[in-house]
């Protein structure tokens, strides 16, 4: 069965986005991930987006844990190269301030969603973190350099390279997010701030969004070679052994047998 996207407008001029899969830690699948790309579009009239994810959890990250060997390379490339890339798109442009509301453990593809927000509120519970050392996974070079904007190379360094998970005091600090609440108080927190921002004024919001967006992309432009090269490195590591050991070991809670290729 595959996960929902619940919407609702908690407030004036707030729209909600509610990441939904209990049965896999809100783990983000086709469904899920059109859903937030075609929510983003149809919400752009409103004033606020909060994203969030239900039952205690934002997200676990891919839905990737039970494609079958046989057609994992192409279905797990399919999942992260179209559907997420179109989610991340869309929050990415969205002109609409947008709040990611964090009440649970928030991993790899949903912590990128999360970073494509403006601003991020998270229960001081909650551990996030980047798994794909641990998976045999080459990650985007636009998914890195979100990061490296974000929170620097260093940092960016230890989340990809030792792919352990950090505490909300450790991302606090780094600047991963921007405030912490107690668990209870995640939602009234977040929407606090949504609120707020729905009742500024709404071409200094957009405007300073776009002035924004557009100063980070004009800082780490990439040659056509380099970006090819890097691409063709990503597309390759979904049809290695490596990758493949490494989701069953995930999957499993085993150490992975690394062979290297």
């Amino acid at each position: 069965m595959s996960g929902r996207l619940l919407v609702d407008e908690p407030a004036d001029g707030v729209v909600r986005l509610t990441i939904s899969n209990p049965k896999k830690r809100n783990a983000l699948d086709h469904a899920i991930l059109d859903g937030i790309a075609a929510a983003v579009e149809e919400a752009r009239e409103a004033r606020c987006l909060v994203l969030t994810g239900a039952d205690g959890m934002f997200s676990s990250g891919y839905d990737i844990g039970d494609i079958p060997d046989d057609v994992f390379a192409v279905q797990a490339e399919k999942l992260v190269a179209h559907p997420f890339t179109s989610a991340l798109e869309a929050l990415d442009s969205c002109d609409v301030p947008i709040v990611a509301a964090l009440p649970g453990h928030t991993i790899g593809g949903g912590l990128e969603l999360a970073l494509c927000c403006d601003l991020r509120v998270a229960s001081d519970e909650i551990k996030l973190g980047m798994p794909p050392a641990k998976l045999g996974l080459v990650y985007s070079h636009t998914g890195l350099r979100r990061f490296v904007q974000a929170i620097g190379a260093p940092r960016t360094r230890e989340l990809f390279l030792l792919g352990r998970n950090v505490d909300a005091a450790t991302a606090l600090d780094w600047g991963l997010v921007n405030r912490t609440a107690a668990p209870d108080a995640v939602e009234e927190t977040s929407l606090e701030i949504a609120r707020e921002l729905a009742g500024n004024a709404p071409l200094s919001v957009r405007g300073n969004k776009r002035v924004l967006r557009a100063l980070l992309a004009a800082d780490m432009g990439l040659s056509d070679d380099v970006e090819r090269e890097l691409i063709e490195l990503r597309e390759a590591c979904f049809r290695s052994e490596d990758m493949r050991e490494g989701v069953r070991a995930f999957a499993e809670k085993r150490p992975a047998r690394w062979q290297g290729r």
